[in-house]
């Protein structure tokens, strides 16, 4: 990790680190209501309801729950027991720390006991409905306080046998009930399965009636599919029977186009070959005619020859005769004038030896005696001077000095002829134009240029040895460059 992402990571440490301890400050807390900080840690995520106990007094009129079975023959069934007991309708069982609260709920087996009646028993109290109080909402559990200690319950029944009867054929009676509730629910029960096996073979039949709806739309978007496949397949085959009668159309107009057109090339060929051969009869015709007029023709030429070699003969026989004494008369003079040439090549030589052993790297700036090598095109038989001829052409076309006549060249002009002599040092002997541009300002520059890129290599040992100058001629062209040619 580079010093960057470290910077990085550390920032962002820093970051989390102060939003952290920013979501987690708290105010107005504990001790002197300073800020702080809450911890994750420290908050109860879940609490248990507090338990409350409340301790009332003891109901005076308790004992009038114990009042004798016989003053109350018609047993009425409070409404909770009307309907099945359930977790919701079943009052929550008191703890072991309430037994009291058991003993007013429900009657004591005591209440069953026989004892003497007293004149001082208080006069009987509505039974409290128990079962039918609703749950409370909150958790709290009254605990009511322990019954003061009182005198003992007297049996107010005389006779415990008819009451034992009478409560086991009240229990028959309850038991009888809780019978036919239960069978009720039974019954419920089993019209209620009965309905849920009807909905459910009513679902199952509506079930197999959507599958066999679909499998009938299915096989008849099959068969729709195809009939459109085959429908379209016709319509693929009559569209290709047609295209192949159209093709057969065709080819057959073709035929018959064809046939029509090779009736008419023979029509033509045949009135061509009569055209031809009526030609040929007239031309043999007038060949005849003119070979005839040129055996004429021949006849008199051959006369006319004739006389002509004769008179030629006598002419020639003059003529030889004649060049005969005037090339004895050139020869002569010839003669004579090699004779002179090579006086002064002599004197010439003898000069520039004398001159060349008073300063022996001067040579002579012009003399007729120095042996001159002429190219005026691009090929010669000396090879070497060929070659020096290219590379003096290479160096003019290669130099900015198309600069120099730029200008100049946007006038209208010819392509000038220009012969340049370089003496066997590379220096320049002379330039002389052959065929003038037309302008003076572009043969002037063309005379600065040759000068300008001197001195121009100096001979090869072979060219040398056969030249004293070379004379280079070549057409001077101006585009975007010099071009040689």
């Amino acid at each position: 990790m580079n010093l960057e992402r470290r910077r990085q990571t550390l920032a962002l440490l820093v970051s989390l680190l102060v939003h952290a301890l920013l979501l987690s400050l708290t105010f107005g807390g504990q001790g002197l209501g300073l800020p702080g900080f809450g911890l994750p840690w420290q908050a109860r995520r879940a609490e248990a309801p507090a338990l409350r106990v409340v301790l009332v007094p003891a109901q005076a009129a308790a004992p009038a729950a114990l009042q004798p079975l016989q003053e109350a023959p018609d047993v009425q069934v409070p409404a909770a027991m009307a309907r099945p007991l359930t977790a919701a309708t079943i009052p929550p069982l008191p703890t072991p720390a309430a037994p009291v609260a058991a003993v007013a709920a429900t009657p004591a087996p005591a209440a069953l006991r026989s004892e003497p009646p007293t004149e001082t028993s208080p006069p009987p109290a509505p039974k409290p409905a128990v079962i039918a109080l609703a749950r409370p909402d909150d958790a709290a559990w009254v605990v009511p306080a322990a019954p003061a200690p009182s005198a003992p319950i007297p049996d107010l029944n005389p006779n415990p046998d008819s009451a034992l009867q009478e409560a086991r054929e009240r229990a028959a009676e309850l038991a009888r009930l809780d019978r036919a509730r239960q069978e009720a629910r039974e019954q419920a029960a089993q019209q209620d399965a009965a309905r849920q096996d009807a909905a459910r073979r009513e679902a199952e039949r509506q079930d197999a009636a959507r599958q066999s709806a679909a499998r009938q739309e299915a096989v008849r978007q099959d068969a729709a599919r195809e009939e459109a496949a085959r429908a379209e397949l016709a319509q693929a085959e009559a569209a290709r029977l047609e295209a192949q009668r159209q093709e057969a159309a065709r080819q057959a107009a073709a035929r018959q186009e064809k046939s029509r057109q090779d009736a008419a090339r023979q029509e033509s060929a045949r009135a061509e070959a009569e055209r031809l051969d009526n030609e040929r009869q007239q031309a043999a015709r007038q060949a005849a005619a003119r070979q005839d007029a040129a055996r004429q023709d021949a006849a008199r030429q051959e006369a006319a020859r004739n006389e002509a070699a004769t008179k030629l003969a006598d002419a020639r026989a003059a003529d030889i005769q004649a060049a005969a004494e005037s090339r004895e008369a050139k020869l002569r003079a010839i003669g004579r004038q090699l004779n002179e040439e090579a006086d002064r090549r002599d004197a010439a030589a003898a000069a520039a030896a004398a001159a060349a052993r008073q300063s022996p790297s001067t040579l002579p700036a012009t003399s007729s005696s120095a042996r001159r090598g002429r190219l005026f095109g691009r090929t010669d038989a000396n090879a070497e001077l060929v070659l020096y001829a290219e590379a003096w052409s290479r160096k003019i076309q290669l130099n900015m000095g198309f600069d120099m006549v730029r200008e100049a060249a946007k006038q209208p002009h010819s392509d000038p002829l220009v012969t340049v002599a370089i003496r066997s040092d590379g220096s320049v002997e002379s330039v002389s134009f052959v065929r003038s541009s037309g302008v003076p300002a572009i043969d002037e520059a063309i005379r600065r240029i040759v000068l300008s890129q001197a001195n121009y290599p100096a001979f090869q040992p072979a060219l040398a040895r056969e030249y004293d100058v070379v004379e280079i001629r070549r057409t001077w062209h101006f585009d975007m460059a010099i071009r040689l040619y």
